[in-house]
């Protein structure tokens, strides 16, 4: 495999692998680009499986079957497609011509089993679908890369060449196991993609894999993530829905334009703003993670009492290949440019007071504020609202939470061997980063988590250190309960501004990393229950805003 296709199977690092929301298991630079990480994923096998049920297989795709009880041969027909199998026998006729099967037709405890592979190849190619968007995923599971390629777009071509095509999929296979299209798809268009999601069914966990396309209908970028159920979410007591409106808008123009949400109180402007800025990691405009939508909480919380607030799709979510395939990303354009670019395009727009636009960072979003602040040549920033943010460098504070992630989990009586491993791991790359040999122009020939570059173009950046010369108006905000971000991190931010007269503290008892309230110790496992951001957080960020003039 060439250079290049190896820096487009690995995740970026801030983007697409270790966050700050970490999963249990280090990704590779063998992983593959696009794929969200679960926090609480197990590590996975491939399965060897290659046999699927014909009755289950027949039914997924509308097709019919009979059954011939003195041939033993079985007859399948789906549009002018005709498939004969007969049980025993390792050959199948499709339209009259034979086919050699990897398996033969089983009969096990009354279940036909049937060579899965050649089931998905004959049922794709009898769907015959016009949409550009089944073509592709089509070819990209049987491993036709140079097909696949001629769906892409041409700007798209170097994320998406028809090299890494051709192994993509087997890529995913060696982290989840074998996987097969369930036929279930579904649709949504935002103001950059078409965006048509198809669940894939695996021996570990469901997937979905989302196909973006442009609007000439070219398949313009990927994105994989875990299935989560958000069935459960419900609209927090503070979200007064009939206050407020909601508009699709777009950030940026180009390839890398982002969709986003604008939502504006009712009644008369202008209005005070803010836009809110994700933590690391691909995230959409509600930053959903697990049960809960911390962006999507504050938008509708803060509209609801009279302040405007402006979400997007974080760039490696929207973007997720055309990212990886970036050796030389940094947290400046993963981060600080797209939130800089929704407040230009919040001083344009005549509902908003444009003397009175903020910026909130959540978790890595609010590490990145004094480098946002220290961009922003326009002084168009009014304040900053850091919430769980690193007041400390990116290296030290992935040790730390490793370290009281085991100092947790002893303390709730759980075998912390596996956590003591991982943390082993996640410590030994800080300290690679935190080497003094180690710079951009010379890296670790086999840093762990790529690109390299993201971690060692920051390794000095010190974010309290930071903002102190600077003199926008901060309020940072910590919840006592986050492993993550820790109390330490809070406390690091509160010594260092001690002597600016405009920044604001506040701590929350029982609030985790997520915002919400959490009685027991927080370890993450809670993530996936259905929760809201705390509505002392939400009052609290909307009457300093109020306040600050």
């Amino acid at each position: 495999m060439s250079d290049k296709n190896k820096i487009l199977l690995s995740a970026a690092a801030a983007t697409l692998a270790v966050s700050l929301i970490l999963p249990t298991t280090i990704t590779t630079a063998t992983a593959a680009p696009g794929a969200s990480v679960s926090t609480d994923a197990e590590p996975v096998s491939s399965s060897s499986t290659a046999l699927t049920p014909l009755r289950e297989a027949v039914a997924e795709y509308g097709a019919d079957m009979k059954w011939d009880q003195k041939t033993h041969t079985i007859t399948i027909t789906k549009d002018s497609t005709v498939i004969v199998l007969t049980v025993g026998k390792s050959h199948a006729l499709v339209n009259g011509k034979q086919i050699t099967l990897e398996h033969p037709v089983t009969v096990v405890s009354g279940h036909t089993l049937v060579d899965a592979n050649f089931m998905n190849e004959q049922f794709h190619n009898a769907q015959q679908s016009a949409d550009p968007a089944d073509l592709f995923i089509q070819r990209l599971e049987a491993g036709k890369g140079t097909e696949a390629a001629q769906y892409v777009s041409s700007s798209s071509a170097h994320a998406l060449p028809q090299s890494l095509l051709n192994v993509l999929w087997s890529n995913y296979e060696t982290y989840y196991g074998k996987m097969k299209l369930s036929g279930a798809k579904t649709e949504k268009v935002n103001a950059v993609h078409r965006n048509v999601t198809y669940s894939i069914e695996t021996g570990t966990v469901p997937l979905e894999i989302t196909v973006r396309l442009n609007l000439s209908g070219q398949v313009d970028d990927l994105n994989l993530t875990t299935v989560t159920d958000d069935s459960g979410y419900k609209q927090p007591a503070y979200d007064k829905a009939d206050s407020y409106t909601e508009q699709e808008i777009t950030i940026g123009e180009g390839t890398l334009a982002l969709p986003g949400t604008l939502t504006i109180p009712k009644g008369e402007g202008p209005f005070p703003a803010v836009v809110l800025v994700q933590g690391s990691g691909p995230h959409d405009r509600d930053s959903s993670i697990g049960g809960t939508k911390l962006f999507r909480d504050l938008a509708a919380g803060l509209a609801s009492q009279g302040i405007a607030v402006l979400r997007y799709d974080k760039v490696t979510y929207e973007h997720s290949f055309r990212v990886s395939a970036d050796p030389k990303l940094t947290m400046k354009r993963e981060t600080v440019d797209d939130a800089l670019s929704a407040v230009q395009l919040l001083k344009a727009d005549k509902n908003i007071d444009a003397s009175r636009i903020f910026v909130a960072g959540h978790s890595q979003g609010g590490y990145a504020m004094p480098l946002l602040i220290s961009e922003d040549s326009s002084k168009s920033v009014a304040g900053a609202v850091i919430i769980s943010g690193p007041s400390g460098k990116f290296a030290d504070v992935l040790a730390e939470q490793q370290k009281e992630l085991v100092q947790r989990v002893k303390q709730l009586g759980i075998d912390a061997t596996p956590y003591e491993q991982q943390a082993a791991q996640y410590i030994a790359i800080a300290d690679l980063v935190n080497d003094p040999q180690y710079t951009v122009d010379h890296m670790p020939e086999q840093f762990p988590i790529q690109p390299a570059y993201w971690w060692f173009e920051q390794k000095n950046y010190n974010p309290a250190e930071a903002a102190k010369g600077q003199n926008v108006p901060m309020l940072v905000l910590q919840g006592e309960n986050d492993w993550q971000v820790t109390m330490k991190q809070f406390e690091g931010w509160k010594t260092a501004l001690k002597a600016r007269k405009n920044v604001k503290f506040k701590s929350y008892p029982h609030v985790n990393h997520l915002l919400t309230e959490y009685k027991n110790l927080s370890i993450g496992t809670e993530y996936a229950k259905p929760s809201n951001v705390s509505q002392d957080i939400v009052n609290d960020i909307a009457t300093w805003i109020k306040d600050t003039k």
